[in-house]
């Protein structure tokens, strides 16, 4: 079975009330991608009843608006002929259920992909947080913890963003909000904010610590310096810590969170990618351009204002929620 029958056995099902409401996240936090993605998509397949080179060239542009990224398309369109070629397909209609198993093809690439947290074997997780000012940093760290609280597990929020004035206070305020330990401090190093939390972290048996930091990005050696002084002192307290450290982009800037993107991996080990607003963008796309130009998995994704419209990344759910209007015509 092909992965568009798949999903469209998952959108005839629903059988799973939690599966379910992922599902209705969703769709509903791509819809607007999906407006203008498949809309023009289908309609491309109005217009080109057989596959042909102005139909290939009318797709590329369509993909890149929807800022799935110039690489990724090329590569994309590539493996789109060579499969148009093999199977001797001809009908528009047909091929797009090719293009939602390509699009989930090129984006798992024969990997097996680590967007799961990496949990501690023991003592806290500890999760370092890193993003510019502006794309959601302390609120995605709110809703992650709620996430885990809502999860059974005892949470703690580290403020180490002495940077930005009112950083401390906020994360705080997300530390009462969802029921989570807090420690922080305004007039103390980043560093030192991290060791007297962390020390609390282990004497309270927290099960998952997340270390919010100074987002700035325009002295890429000063970041350097404080973050390598961050993960010395974190692993001196916690050998193999930190476990994760995600960097939170924000879905709406497009090519610009790319480009972030790169700027971090020089200069820290990234390991996922938190992706805010992706409810607030028409190019959804974004999230094949991520994994293709950098290499780095997404692990969370913002659908929306609410708490639970964080959700752990499900690439067989965004692939859903992008061409739910396709599947349910009938073939």
């Amino acid at each position: 079975m092909g992965l568009f029958d798949k999903l469209k056995n998952m959108l005839n099902k629903k059988e799973e009330k939690e599966e379910s409401e992922v599902l209705e996240t969703y769709e509903r936090g791509l819809e607007k991608t999906r407006e203008e993605f498949v809309s023009k998509l289908s309609l491309l397949g109005i217009k080109y009843t057989k596959v042909s080179e102005e139909y290939f060239e009318e797709l590329e542009q369509l993909l890149i608006m929807a800022d799935i990224g110039v690489n990724t398309v090329y590569r994309f369109l590539k493996r789109l002929r060579e499969r148009v070629q093999k199977e001797n397909i001809t009908d528009t209609s047909y091929l797009n259920e090719v293009i939602v198993d390509e699009l989930f093809i090129i984006y798992v690439n024969n990997e097996s992909l680590s967007d799961k947290i990496q949990y501690a074997s023991e003592g806290p997780t500890v999760i370092l947080m890193v993003g510019v000012n502006g794309v959601g940093k302390t609120t995605t760290i709110g809703k992650l913890a709620y996430k885990y609280k809502q999860e059974g597990k005892k949470v703690m929020l580290i403020g180490a963003d002495t940077f930005r004035a009112g950083a401390v206070p906020q994360l705080e305020e997300w530390a009462k909000r969802t029921d989570s330990l807090f420690f922080g401090s305004e007039n103390k190093d980043p560093a030192g904010v991290i060791y007297d939390g962390l020390e609390i972290a282990k004497n309270e048996n927290v099960d998952i610590v997340f270390i919010d930091t100074a987002g700035r990005l325009q002295n890429k050696v000063n970041l350097m310096k404080e973050l390598e002084k961050m993960n010395k002192v974190i692993g001196r307290i916690l050998p193999g810590a930190p476990h994760e450290t995600l960097l939170v982009l924000d879905a709406t800037t497009g090519q610009n969170g790319i480009l972030q993107a790169k700027s971090f991996k020089e200069i820290t080990n990234i390991t996922g990618i938190v992706l805010t607003k992706l409810d607030g963008t028409a190019k959804g796309g974004i999230v094949l351009a991520i994994k293709e130009d950098v290499g780095i998995p997404v692990k969370f994704v913002g659908l929306g204002e609410k708490m639970e419209d964080l959700q752990t990344f499900d690439i067989e759910s965004y692939i859903y929620g992008l061409f739910k209007g396709m599947m349910s015509d009938e073939r």
